[in-house]
């Protein structure tokens, strides 16, 4: 357990020190670390991505993060959907309601997944193992992973890449403070609304 707290408690930094030792492997390391984050959600998943665009520059950053959460979601996706009749009855077994959630993304299918892809703050492995166990087609899961994502890494990314500009511009970082607050509030919003 002491590993795993360590490797909860990673700051920016120490990611990108480590990006930087492997920098001869290009991007691989930052879309690595990604990907494994997608099976172990206690990894710091904001930490790699402002580390991903401090080590490789906004644009590539930007690249690098989304290319690894996109790959990662998709494998978790495809290993869940693989096992997802046993997986989603001992789910639906052990959570009483989350009958109602399932059934709430399979007939909505696109908005929820973007949704919840968008914000922060919201788990992505149980987004990923949720729509795996629903009836929500690949491509649809794909779509809105792809896009919402995109929004989520872009906000993340361009928050931690001029950090000292955030410090030195206080109007900035109160209106980056409140776009990410209202995020984690609509956030919270839905998943109290489908998780009770």
């Amino acid at each position: 357990m002491k590993g795993m707290d360590k490797l909860a408690a990673l700051n920016w930094q120490e990611i990108d020190n480590w990006l930087r030792q492997y920098e001869a492997w290009g991007p691989l390391p930052g879309i690595a670390a990604l990907v494994l984050e997608a099976f172990l959600p206690f990894l710091p998943m904001v930490a790699i991505v402002i580390a991903n665009v401090n080590a490789y520059g906004l644009g590539e950053g930007i690249l690098v993060s989304w290319a690894g959460v996109v790959l990662g979601a998709v494998v978790v996706f495809a290993l869940v959907r693989r096992f997802s009749g046993r997986l989603r009855s001992a789910i639906e077994r052990k959570f009483r309601r989350s009958d109602k959630l399932i059934h709430w993304v399979e007939t909505h299918g696109f908005t929820p997944i973007f949704l919840l892809a968008c914000f922060p703050f919201t788990p992505s492995f149980l987004i990923n193992v949720l729509a795996g166990i629903s009836q929500v087609p690949f491509h649809t899961f794909v779509a809105a992973t792809v896009l919402g994502k995109g929004v989520m890494i872009s906000l993340v990314s361009l928050a931690g890449y001029d950090l000292a500009s955030l410090l030195t511009h206080p109007w900035k970082l109160v209106l980056l403070g409140s776009v990410l607050g209202l995020l984690w509030l609509l956030g919270r919003k839905l998943e109290s609304r489908y998780m009770k």
